[in-house]
């Protein structure tokens, strides 16, 4: 298995953004980026965890539909350069917000990062195990003796790890490779056995769109606790002395969520509009898709939209301690607060 060079990088990359940016980016008062709004309005830039695709549409609608605009704000989406900006800016406050992974939160918060999350926008995890349909492997332990790849990710090890384990497989007898972004492509060209780092939001119904046939496994269903795959995240200073523009931004967001559950095709239709065509264009059928597998995943009848509970926290605090991802545990209740009733 490779070392967790990445992961050093990037947690050496947040110690140094909240180390020398904060001062800079983030203003004593939010409030003066009014002037950018015409003096009305309080600007909110939140950073995408990716380019525009179905799990934002809840964002798209709110701004479509004007319900920041009547909570007061002027909410800017921005796309990342690379997957660490979401949380690297919300730290140094080069954002007020960002859309990021829980694991990526709780390393943070272990190294000292003054991020904490806001809300859950994902309540399931989304990055899931394919394999080909007519794959003889049945279960994580049948990938003894094959190949795996992944995108390089160091969270995807422990996964893996925790997966083939909890099901009596030998982890050691496992192959991983380091296919970089090529996950679709190396299954189904059978470079390698399976993939992990597949989300079953995307490259599930990219693969069906395209007429492949694909199986896949739940990490949650294999030993690994079900975390939340999004949340949006702010720094401790924004959310102390803003809480107000946190609370009226979720107020918006969630009206926009609710018209998505009540009208996707309606919601669907503006994400195409504000889709990047350039860089990551849609495909209607692909998003039709995964909206439905999204919207399950993200509100439940007994968990609202956005809510966050210690247990989830803690469960996956307690699972990166023990794979090795984190040597201390951060205080649970340091790291998230719910917008919520």
């Amino acid at each position: 298995m490779k070392k967790l060079s990445l992961l050093l990088i990037t947690m050496t990359t947040l110690i140094m953004v909240a180390a020398c940016g904060g001062n800079e980016t983030q203003p004593d008062d939010p409030l003066q980026n009014e002037e950018s709004a015409g003096g009305d309005l309080t600007s909110v830039r939140v950073m995408l965890d990716w380019y525009p695709n179905a799990v934002h549409t809840y964002l798209y609608t709110a701004i479509e539909e004007g319900y920041f605009e009547q909570e007061g704000l002027d909410v800017e989406l921005i796309f990342p350069t690379n997957p660490t900006d979401p949380i690297n800016l919300a730290a140094s406050g080069g954002v007020e917000l960002g859309i990021t992974y829980q694991p990526d939160v709780i390393m943070a918060r272990a190294n000292d990062i003054p991020v904490v999350s806001i809300a859950a926008v994902v309540k399931e995890p989304l990055n899931y195990m394919m394999i080909l349909e007519d794959s003889d492997i049945q279960s994580p332990k049948d990938l003894e003796g094959k190949d795996v790849g992944y995108p390089g990710i160091p969270l995807n090890e422990p996964l893996l790890k925790t997966m083939v384990e909890n099901d009596g497989g030998n982890i050691d007898q496992v192959n991983l490779i380091d296919v970089g972004f090529e996950l679709g492509s190396s299954i189904v060209s059978e470079r390698v056995d399976a993939v992990i780092g597949t989300f079953i939001n995307h490259e599930f119904p990219v693969l069906q769109n395209k007429g492949y046939d694909v199986r896949y496994f739940n990490p949650a269903d294999y030993g690994v606790p079900n975390y939340y795959e999004l949340v949006i995240v702010t720094n401790d200073d924004y959310l102390l002395q803003n809480r107000e523009v946190i609370e009226a931004f979720w107020r918006a967001a969630s009206k926009g969520f609710e018209d998505v559950k009540n009208n996707s095709e309606a919601a669907l239709d503006i994400l195409f509009e504000n889709q990047d065509q350039a860089n990551f264009p849609l495909i209607r059928e692909v998003e039709e898709q995964s909206l439905g597998i999204l919207l399950p995943k993200m509100a439940t009848e007994n968990e609202s939209f956005g809510s966050q509970t210690e247990d989830a926290w803690q469960q996956t605090i307690d699972w990166l301690l023990e794979v090795g991802l984190i040597n201390e545990a951060p205080e649970v209740e340091d790291i998230f607060v719910n917008m919520t009733n």
